[in-house]
């Protein structure tokens, strides 16, 4: 199944935090986590549409990555993968 955002919403899928601690203790699976601040850009929207009905196309494009939200975008999941749907103003910036 492929995902295609509308609007001018981004697909993104989460990149998971180190499994340590800063002293070396590992951390099981069902330890308390925070949620995610840093993705790649899977897929975008073609952009929100204006006054005039011509679409303002998003800063972000597919394959860049990103720092969001804690809480602003949707956790989705297709199949066993866990992906995020944020709005364009969720995205705080591009990582380089």
């Amino acid at each position: 199944m492929q995902i295609k955002p509308i609007s001018n919403h981004i697909l993104i899928e989460p990149i998971k935090e180190e499994e340590k601690t800063k002293t070396g203790i590992l951390l099981p699976e069902t330890a308390e986590k925070e949620s995610p601040e840093e993705g790649k850009v899977l897929a975008v929207g073609p952009g929100k549409k204006d006054k005039t009905g011509n679409f303002i196309p998003l800063e972000v494009k597919a394959g860049d990555k990103v720092l969001f939200t804690k809480y602003g975008p949707t956790e989705i999941k297709v199949g066993d993968k866990e992906y995020l749907i944020a709005k364009e103003e969720d995205i705080l910036a591009i990582l380089e």
